[in-house]
């Protein structure tokens, strides 16, 4: 019978990982947490981590992907036990997640990989979650992942075999990418015509009745509610990694991504010269994911503080 209370060590308090281990806890489960900053640390070290836990140990890694994420698999391979299960929850690329599966097989250790999605707001509203690894792994991190997730019949899929999760992942960031950028081109378009004399209020009448009322639409027309012309933006965006990776699978599998391809090129063309519509792609990643953006020059830097749709 599987349990509906868990204990999960969480590791990387940071905006996503502060948030899940609240959700989790609000959901009954016994989160125990590390972080670099002792201030939200429950623990002062990956070995007091494993200490609290019993076994068999279910941690789940939320750090920056790459060499963070690298290094911090490879401790948890020393500390943990054999039947403990690694998840990883950041942005790896899905090579890595393999290599890291293998790594920790050695030693008797399961690994899952978790693809995000839910930015500031998954607190409140659930996160979704793209998984890959053995079905025995996922079967048992089911209350987890149940209580991450939104409530209903959406927000989870367990997509495959380890490196799946973050596949999905990625693949779902590149639509993203294409999705801002044709709102963001719309936008300046709107802007560039004389005819137009209300760009916010066009915006905000597409949030009803149209077949491109969105959640990235809702968060348009925060942005615009607070900054009208966008003028307290720079327009640059930077992107996360999981855009090239998605058109270099396209690459790798011989499949035509022109949308999303372009998207990812208009950012590169942000950090060159100042972009209307590049200050839209900022807007928007800053109100759903809290991403930092820059200033323009004597303008306030702004925030995430919006309340999510209802």
């Amino acid at each position: 019978m599987r349990r509906t209370h868990m204990e999960l060590g969480m590791i990387g308090l940071g905006r996503m990982g502060g948030n899940m281990a609240e959700r989790l806890r609000q959901a009954g489960h016994t989160i125990v947490g590390y972080d670099r900053d002792p201030k939200v640390s429950d623990v002062g070290s990956l070995q007091e981590l494993t200490d609290r836990l019993s076994a068999p140990r279910a941690v789940w890694v939320m750090v920056p992907a790459g060499e963070a994420t690298r290094a911090t698999v490879e401790s948890l391979a020393d500390v943990l036990e054999p039947g403990d299960v690694v998840i990883d929850g950041g942005n790896s690329h899905y090579i890595d997640d393999q290599e890291h599966a293998k790594l920790l097989d050695k030693k008797g250790i399961g690994f899952v990989d978790a693809g995000v999605s839910g930015g500031v707001w998954g607190l409140e509203n659930g996160y979704a979650l793209m998984v890959g690894g053995t079905d025995a792994n996922v079967k048992r991190l089911m209350p987890i992942f149940e209580a991450l997730k939104p409530e209903g019949d959406f927000g989870f899929v367990h997509a495959g075999e380890v490196g799946a999760g973050h596949f999905a992942k990625m693949v779902h960031n590149g639509i993203e990418y294409g999705m801002m950028q044709a709102y963001a081109e719309g936008w300046e378009l709107l802007e560039a015509s004389d005819l137009i004399k209300n760009v916010p209020e066009t915006f905000r009448s597409w949030r009803e009745g149209t077949v491109i009322r969105s959640w990235l639409l809702d968060l348009a027309d925060r942005a615009l509610d607070d900054d009208p012309d966008l003028h307290k933006l720079k327009g640059y965006a930077q992107d996360s990694g999981e855009g090239r990776w998605t058109v270099q699978a396209a690459v790798d599998n011989a499949v035509p991504l022109p949308v999303i391809t372009a998207a990812l090129f208009a950012r590169f063309a942000s950090r060159q010269d100042e972009s209307p519509a590049m200050k839209m792609v900022a807007a928007l990643r800053n109100q759903f994911g809290g991403h930092a953006v820059e200033s323009a020059k004597g303008a306030d830097s702004p925030g995430a503080d919006v309340t999510p749709p209802a």
